[in-house]
Protein backbone atom coordinates (compact mmCIF):
# COMPACT_ATOMS: atom_id res chain seq x y z
CA UNK A 1 0.00 0.00 0.00
CA UNK A 2 1.34 3.42 -0.88
CA UNK A 3 1.35 7.03 0.58
CA UNK A 4 -1.65 8.36 -1.21
CA UNK A 5 -3.88 5.80 -1.52
CA UNK A 6 -7.61 6.60 -1.54
CA UNK A 7 -9.14 6.04 2.29
CA UNK A 8 -12.35 5.19 3.41
CA UNK A 9 -12.54 5.44 7.11
CA UNK A 10 -15.11 3.84 9.04
CA UNK A 11 -16.12 3.75 12.78
CA UNK A 12 -17.59 1.42 15.27
CA UNK A 13 -20.73 2.59 17.78
CA UNK A 14 -22.29 0.75 20.52
CA UNK A 15 -20.80 -3.14 21.69
CA UNK A 16 -17.31 -1.92 21.00
CA UNK A 17 -16.17 -0.69 23.91
CA UNK A 18 -13.77 -2.50 26.28
CA UNK A 19 -11.81 -2.13 29.15
CA UNK A 20 -8.36 -0.03 28.57
CA UNK A 21 -9.69 1.28 25.24
CA UNK A 22 -7.47 4.45 23.94
CA UNK A 23 -5.16 4.25 27.06
CA UNK A 24 -2.46 3.26 24.80
CA UNK A 25 -2.80 5.70 22.10
CA UNK A 26 -3.21 8.52 24.97
CA UNK A 27 0.06 7.68 26.22
CA UNK A 28 2.02 7.24 22.63
CA UNK A 29 0.09 10.36 20.88
CA UNK A 30 0.42 13.71 22.53
CA UNK A 31 -2.69 14.56 20.01
CA UNK A 32 -4.78 11.67 21.61
CA UNK A 33 -3.96 12.72 25.13
CA UNK A 34 -4.99 16.30 24.25
CA UNK A 35 -8.04 14.75 22.73
CA UNK A 36 -9.14 12.95 26.39
CA UNK A 37 -7.96 15.76 28.71
CA UNK A 38 -10.54 18.16 26.50
CA UNK A 39 -13.09 15.43 26.65
CA UNK A 40 -12.84 15.53 30.86
CA UNK A 41 -14.14 19.53 30.80
CA UNK A 42 -17.24 18.83 28.42
CA UNK A 43 -19.25 15.40 30.18
CA UNK A 44 -17.31 16.38 33.68
CA UNK A 45 -15.08 13.52 34.94
CA UNK A 46 -12.35 11.74 33.80
CA UNK A 47 -13.28 9.58 30.50
CA UNK A 48 -9.70 8.13 30.14
CA UNK A 49 -9.54 6.83 33.28
CA UNK A 50 -13.32 5.27 32.77
CA UNK A 51 -11.74 4.52 29.40
CA UNK A 52 -8.68 2.53 31.19
CA UNK A 53 -9.99 0.93 34.48
CA UNK A 54 -13.57 0.47 33.86
CA UNK A 55 -15.10 -1.30 35.38
CA UNK A 56 -17.06 -3.08 32.64
CA UNK A 57 -20.10 -2.73 33.79
CA UNK A 58 -20.27 1.14 33.67
CA UNK A 59 -18.85 1.33 30.41
CA UNK A 60 -21.88 -0.73 29.25
CA UNK A 61 -24.14 1.86 30.78
CA UNK A 62 -25.04 3.90 27.39
CA UNK A 63 -24.41 7.25 29.12
CA UNK A 64 -20.45 6.42 29.90
CA UNK A 65 -19.86 4.39 26.50
CA UNK A 66 -21.33 6.32 23.87
CA UNK A 67 -18.88 9.00 25.10
CA UNK A 68 -15.80 6.46 25.65
CA UNK A 69 -16.50 5.13 22.42
CA UNK A 70 -16.41 8.37 20.65
CA UNK A 71 -13.45 9.51 22.29
CA UNK A 72 -11.74 6.62 21.66
CA UNK A 73 -12.63 6.53 17.42
CA UNK A 74 -11.67 10.03 17.50
CA UNK A 75 -8.58 9.60 19.33
CA UNK A 76 -7.18 6.37 17.00
CA UNK A 77 -7.70 8.65 13.96
CA UNK A 78 -6.11 11.41 15.45
CA UNK A 79 -3.04 9.82 15.98
CA UNK A 80 -3.03 8.52 12.81
CA UNK A 81 -3.28 11.50 11.21
CA UNK A 82 -4.86 10.32 7.47
CA UNK A 83 -7.13 11.86 5.31
CA UNK A 84 -9.85 9.77 3.81
CA UNK A 85 -11.86 10.74 0.55
CA UNK A 86 -14.80 9.46 2.42
CA UNK A 87 -16.32 8.26 5.70
CA UNK A 88 -19.15 6.43 7.67
CA UNK A 89 -20.23 5.18 11.45
CA UNK A 90 -22.07 2.60 12.58
CA UNK A 91 -24.76 4.69 14.18
CA UNK A 92 -23.70 7.43 16.84
CA UNK A 93 -19.85 6.31 15.10
CA UNK A 94 -21.20 8.78 12.72
CA UNK A 95 -20.67 11.70 14.91
CA UNK A 96 -16.68 10.77 14.49
CA UNK A 97 -16.83 10.54 10.58
CA UNK A 98 -18.50 14.52 11.32
CA UNK A 99 -15.53 15.92 13.71
CA UNK A 100 -13.05 14.55 10.60
CA UNK A 101 -14.91 15.70 7.83
CA UNK A 102 -14.63 19.08 10.20
CA UNK A 103 -18.31 19.06 9.57
CA UNK A 104 -18.82 19.34 13.93
CA UNK A 105 -15.87 20.32 16.16
CA UNK A 106 -14.66 18.03 18.88
CA UNK A 107 -16.17 19.49 21.67
CA UNK A 108 -19.62 20.13 20.00
CA UNK A 109 -19.59 16.62 18.92
CA UNK A 110 -19.25 15.58 22.29
CA UNK A 111 -21.53 17.57 23.56
CA UNK A 112 -24.03 15.97 21.42
CA UNK A 113 -22.83 12.56 22.01
CA UNK A 114 -23.18 12.99 25.37
CA UNK A 115 -26.61 14.40 25.46
CA UNK A 116 -27.57 11.66 23.34
CA UNK A 117 -26.16 8.84 25.96
CA UNK A 118 -28.31 10.59 28.72
CA UNK A 119 -31.22 10.97 26.73
CA UNK A 120 -31.41 7.12 25.43
CA UNK A 121 -30.82 5.94 29.05
CA UNK A 122 -33.28 8.37 30.18
CA UNK A 123 -35.82 6.38 27.62
CA UNK A 124 -34.25 2.86 28.29
CA UNK A 125 -35.29 3.48 32.18
CA UNK A 126 -39.12 4.81 30.81
CA UNK A 127 -39.76 1.24 28.90
CA UNK A 128 -37.06 -1.52 29.14
CA UNK A 129 -36.47 -3.32 26.04
CA UNK A 130 -33.83 -5.75 24.31
CA UNK A 131 -32.37 -6.32 20.90
CA UNK A 132 -31.33 -9.54 19.03
CA UNK A 133 -29.65 -10.76 16.24
CA UNK A 134 -30.82 -12.42 13.83
CA UNK A 135 -28.74 -15.02 11.71
CA UNK A 136 -29.29 -16.34 8.35
CA UNK A 137 -32.80 -14.91 7.72
CA UNK A 138 -33.67 -13.06 4.83
CA UNK A 139 -34.94 -9.24 5.41
CA UNK A 140 -38.68 -10.00 4.37
CA UNK A 141 -39.07 -12.85 6.23
CA UNK A 142 -37.55 -11.20 9.65
CA UNK A 143 -40.04 -7.78 8.65
CA UNK A 144 -42.76 -10.70 8.38
CA UNK A 145 -42.05 -12.03 11.69
CA UNK A 146 -41.80 -9.09 13.19
CA UNK A 147 -45.65 -7.62 12.18
CA UNK A 148 -47.07 -11.70 13.44
CA UNK A 149 -45.44 -10.82 16.87
CA UNK A 150 -47.08 -7.29 16.99
CA UNK A 151 -50.27 -8.71 15.74
CA UNK A 152 -50.61 -10.87 18.32
CA UNK A 153 -50.08 -8.76 21.26
CA UNK A 154 -46.49 -9.47 22.35
CA UNK A 155 -45.40 -5.63 22.28
CA UNK A 156 -43.47 -3.24 20.05
CA UNK A 157 -40.83 -4.55 18.19
CA UNK A 158 -38.94 -3.68 14.47
CA UNK A 159 -35.98 -3.82 12.64
CA UNK A 160 -32.99 -1.90 14.39
CA UNK A 161 -29.58 -2.61 12.23
CA UNK A 162 -29.53 -3.82 9.10
CA UNK A 163 -25.54 -4.95 9.21
CA UNK A 164 -25.73 -7.69 6.27
CA UNK A 165 -28.03 -9.91 3.88
CA UNK A 166 -26.82 -12.42 6.83
CA UNK A 167 -27.57 -10.22 9.96
CA UNK A 168 -30.17 -8.33 11.20
CA UNK A 169 -31.08 -6.83 14.58
CA UNK A 170 -34.48 -6.28 15.70
CA UNK A 171 -35.50 -4.18 18.73
CA UNK A 172 -38.26 -3.15 21.10
CA UNK A 173 -39.88 -4.44 24.25
CA UNK A 174 -38.89 -8.06 25.50
CA UNK A 175 -41.20 -10.34 24.72
CA UNK A 176 -41.79 -8.75 21.38
CA UNK A 177 -38.06 -9.21 20.91
CA UNK A 178 -38.55 -12.94 22.37
CA UNK A 179 -41.36 -13.74 20.63
CA UNK A 180 -40.27 -12.13 16.72
CA UNK A 181 -36.84 -14.67 17.61
CA UNK A 182 -39.03 -17.59 18.59
CA UNK A 183 -40.72 -17.08 15.22
CA UNK A 184 -37.45 -15.89 13.13
CA UNK A 185 -35.84 -19.71 14.07
CA UNK A 186 -39.37 -20.92 12.70
CA UNK A 187 -38.76 -18.92 9.35
CA UNK A 188 -35.91 -20.93 8.93
CA UNK A 189 -32.82 -18.16 10.75
CA UNK A 190 -29.43 -20.19 11.47
CA UNK A 191 -29.19 -18.44 15.29
CA UNK A 192 -31.43 -15.75 17.30
CA UNK A 193 -28.06 -14.14 19.60
CA UNK A 194 -29.74 -11.85 22.15
CA UNK A 195 -27.64 -8.55 22.78
CA UNK A 196 -26.45 -7.30 26.33
CA UNK A 197 -27.83 -4.30 25.65
CA UNK A 198 -29.61 -2.27 28.25
CA UNK A 199 -32.15 -0.56 25.97
CA UNK A 200 -34.19 -0.94 22.73
CA UNK A 201 -32.00 1.46 20.56
CA UNK A 202 -32.99 2.67 16.99
CA UNK A 203 -36.54 1.45 17.60
CA UNK A 204 -39.84 3.53 19.02
CA UNK A 205 -38.88 2.80 22.69
CA UNK A 206 -36.39 5.64 22.20
CA UNK A 207 -38.65 8.15 21.32
CA UNK A 208 -38.92 9.99 24.91
CA UNK A 209 -35.16 10.46 24.35
CA UNK A 210 -36.05 12.79 21.01
CA UNK A 211 -37.03 15.88 23.01
CA UNK A 212 -34.38 15.67 24.90
CA UNK A 213 -31.95 15.58 22.67
CA UNK A 214 -33.30 17.46 19.46
CA UNK A 215 -32.79 20.78 20.65
CA UNK A 216 -29.13 20.24 21.62
CA UNK A 217 -28.80 19.29 17.90
CA UNK A 218 -31.04 22.32 16.73
CA UNK A 219 -28.63 24.66 17.99
CA UNK A 220 -25.22 22.96 16.97
CA UNK A 221 -22.45 24.59 14.78
CA UNK A 222 -22.33 22.15 12.21
CA UNK A 223 -21.24 22.89 8.84
CA UNK A 224 -20.71 20.92 5.65
CA UNK A 225 -18.35 17.94 5.66
CA UNK A 226 -14.49 18.25 3.44
CA UNK A 227 -15.22 14.83 1.79
CA UNK A 228 -18.31 12.95 1.44
CA UNK A 229 -19.86 11.45 4.92
CA UNK A 230 -22.88 8.90 4.55
CA UNK A 231 -25.60 8.98 6.50
CA UNK A 232 -26.50 5.58 8.06
CA UNK A 233 -30.25 6.60 8.24
CA UNK A 234 -30.69 6.89 5.03
CA UNK A 235 -27.41 5.43 3.06
CA UNK A 236 -26.55 8.85 1.23
CA UNK A 237 -23.90 11.46 1.72
CA UNK A 238 -24.91 15.00 3.60
CA UNK A 239 -26.63 17.09 1.33
CA UNK A 240 -26.85 20.00 3.46
CA UNK A 241 -26.33 21.38 7.08
CA UNK A 242 -30.38 20.34 7.37
CA UNK A 243 -30.00 17.27 6.08
CA UNK A 244 -27.12 16.71 8.78
CA UNK A 245 -29.32 17.49 11.79
CA UNK A 246 -32.42 15.81 10.68
CA UNK A 247 -30.36 12.35 10.34
CA UNK A 248 -28.77 12.77 13.85
CA UNK A 249 -32.36 13.08 15.32
CA UNK A 250 -33.91 10.47 13.45
CA UNK A 251 -31.11 8.16 14.60
CA UNK A 252 -32.35 7.58 17.77
CA UNK A 253 -35.44 5.97 16.59
CA UNK A 254 -34.85 5.01 13.11
CA UNK A 255 -32.96 1.60 11.72
CA UNK A 256 -29.17 1.58 11.17
CA UNK A 257 -28.78 1.08 7.19
CA UNK A 258 -25.07 0.17 7.87
CA UNK A 259 -25.09 -2.36 4.85
CA UNK A 260 -26.34 0.28 2.18
CA UNK A 261 -24.45 2.56 4.09
CA UNK A 262 -21.09 0.43 3.34
CA UNK A 263 -22.29 0.32 -0.70
CA UNK A 264 -22.67 3.40 -0.70
CA UNK A 265 -18.67 4.30 0.47
CA UNK A 266 -17.63 1.60 -1.16
CA UNK A 267 -19.00 3.29 -4.55
CA UNK A 268 -17.76 6.64 -4.29
CA UNK A 269 -16.51 8.55 -6.98
CA UNK A 270 -13.05 7.37 -7.60
CA UNK A 271 -13.10 4.62 -5.42
CA UNK A 272 -11.18 3.49 -2.45
CA UNK A 273 -8.18 1.53 -2.21
CA UNK A 274 -7.86 0.75 1.47
CA UNK A 275 -10.82 0.92 4.50
CA UNK A 276 -9.56 1.62 8.07
CA UNK A 277 -11.39 1.16 11.02
CA UNK A 278 -10.83 3.29 13.97
CA UNK A 279 -12.14 1.44 17.13
CA UNK A 280 -10.99 -0.86 20.39
CA UNK A 281 -12.69 -4.00 18.38
CA UNK A 282 -12.88 -4.95 14.95
CA UNK A 283 -16.78 -4.72 14.64
CA UNK A 284 -17.65 -3.13 10.79
CA UNK A 285 -14.58 -4.43 9.04
CA UNK A 286 -15.09 -8.24 9.39
CA UNK A 287 -18.80 -7.55 8.39
CA UNK A 288 -16.85 -5.36 4.97
CA UNK A 289 -15.10 -7.91 4.46
CA UNK A 290 -17.76 -10.43 3.42
CA UNK A 291 -18.95 -7.81 0.20
CA UNK A 292 -18.21 -8.57 -3.18
CA UNK A 293 -15.34 -6.09 -4.90
CA UNK A 294 -14.05 -4.58 -1.09
CA UNK A 295 -10.96 -3.54 -1.16
CA UNK A 296 -8.37 -4.12 1.57
CA UNK A 297 -9.13 -3.38 4.99
CA UNK A 298 -7.34 -2.75 8.19
CA UNK A 299 -8.63 -2.48 11.87
CA UNK A 300 -6.74 0.15 13.97
CA UNK A 301 -7.32 -0.27 17.67
CA UNK A 302 -5.15 0.70 19.53
CA UNK A 303 -1.22 2.20 19.28
CA UNK A 304 0.40 -0.86 17.92
CA UNK A 305 -2.29 -0.47 15.05
CA UNK A 306 -1.54 3.04 14.35
CA UNK A 307 2.17 2.55 13.87
CA UNK A 308 1.09 -0.69 11.28
CA UNK A 309 -1.08 1.37 9.55
CA UNK A 310 1.72 4.31 9.27
CA UNK A 311 4.13 1.38 7.79
CA UNK A 312 1.53 0.48 5.69
CA UNK A 313 0.82 4.16 4.08
CA UNK A 314 4.88 4.74 3.94
CA UNK A 315 5.91 7.87 5.45
CA UNK A 316 3.89 10.79 3.74
CA UNK A 317 1.63 10.84 6.97
CA UNK A 318 3.68 10.86 10.04
CA UNK A 319 1.62 9.64 13.34
CA UNK A 320 0.98 12.56 16.18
Amino acid sequence: MEAGSRLGVIFPGQGSQIVGMGAGVAASSPAARELFERSAKVVGYDLLALCRDGPEERLRETRYSQPAIFVTNCALAVAANVVPVVSAGHSFGEYCSLVLAGSLEFEDALELVNARGIAMQHAAEIAAGSMAAILGLEGKKIEAAVAQARSEGAGRVSLANFNSPTQIVISGDLAAVRRAGELCLEAGAKRVVPLNVSGAWHSELMQPAVPHFAPYVERARVSMPRFPVISNVDAQAYRNVAHIKENLIKSLTEEVLWHATAMKLLAVEGGVDLIVEFGASPVLGPMLKRLEGVPETASVSDSAGVTRLQARLGAALQPR
